[in-house]
């Protein structure tokens, strides 16, 4: 009998033992999230099995997808600038540091000149407000040019510009003279401006460097004024058109510049003369009031 009892007893112990763990397994809830399929209307869940099992919560890997945005192709309208022709600049010479004469001669034929001069030429802007100097240089300076019966002309070309004298022969007069002279350049005599206009010039109806046919005209230094302000300055000029003797130059009309002047020679002799006659005259009065003054009384 006690042993029935003792059995009972143990059984019951194994009974509440069993109840308790299931409790605590029911009450212990696991740490990941459990399915919505193991929650139940009922208010008596089954009994869970004996075997537990890990729930795993397999976190649903969310693919993005690669959205590849094609940004617009903006066609960007082709600008054409215009095309700017930047002004040329004139070619300037070799700034001398004096003036160079230069030999120019224009040839009728092949073995006969009609023309030649030699000359240093500057051309000078003068005005109250600018003012500058072109200096000619021979050795980039090609003389061109051509002759008649009566009518001849030298043309100096340099990469600035040219210079043209026109001659003309007079045979009733017995003289060639120059009737025209002209000019263009193109160099900035006036410093303030980069690039300045051309400067031309043509003056016509002169006579200037006359000489007798089949001479030739000389001259240390002249101006020539071309209006405007410009002016053509020859130094050191010979020169000749027509009847030129085995090409060289005749005997030299100068001009009335380097003609001597005797004018101051003959004011001083006049100047002298006229002291001597007042001396004489004042020696003869004066000696004769001496001879009167020994007179008897």
């Amino acid at each position: 009998m006690k042993t029935v009892v003792v059995l009972a007893f143990l059984a019951c112990l194994a009974v509440s033992a069993l109840s308790l763990t299931e409790d605590e397994k029911i009450n212990r809830r696991p740490a990941t999230v459990s399915p919505a399929i193991e929650f139940s209307t009922n208010e008596h869940p089954p009994p869970p099995t004996t075997k537990s099992k890990t729930l795993t919560t397999t976190t649903p890997t969310t693919t993005t997808p690669t959205t590849t945005t094609h940004k617009p192709t903006t066609h960007k309208p082709t600008t054409h600038k215009p095309t700017t022709h930047k002004p040329t600049t004139p070619p300037q010479p070799t700034p001398p540091t004096n003036l160079t004469v230069g030999n120019y001669t224009v040839m009728a034929n092949k073995t006969a000149v009609c023309v030649m001069a030699h000359m240093a030429l500057q051309i000078r802007l003068a005005t109250p407000k600018s003012n500058g100097t072109f200096i000619v240089q021979p050795k980039s300076t090609h003389a061109v040019g051509s002759c008649e019966a009566t009518k001849a002309n030298l043309t100096l070309e340099f990469p600035q510009g040219f210079i043209t004298f026109m001659f003309n022969k007079s045979i009733e007069k017995n003289t060639v003279y120059v009737d025209a002279v002209s000019f263009s350049l193109n160099y900035p005599l006036d410093k303030k401006v980069a690039n300045g206009p051309p400067y031309t010039a043509n003056n016509k109806s002169m006579n200037l460097f006359a000489a007798k046919i089949g001479h030739s005209y000389s001259c240390k230094s002249e101006a020539l004024y071309m209006g405007d302000g410009m002016y053509l300055d020859v130094n050191q000029d010979q020169m000749q058109a027509f009847n030129l003797n085995k090409n060289e130059f005749g005997k030299p009309d100068s001009c009335a510049a380097d003609k001597p002047d005797y004018r101051v020679a003959i004011a001083v002799g006049v100047t002298l003369l006229v002291l001597i006659i007042i001396v004489v005259v004042v020696y003869l009065l004066g000696r004769r009031k001496r001879a009167n003054g020994y007179q008897s009384l």
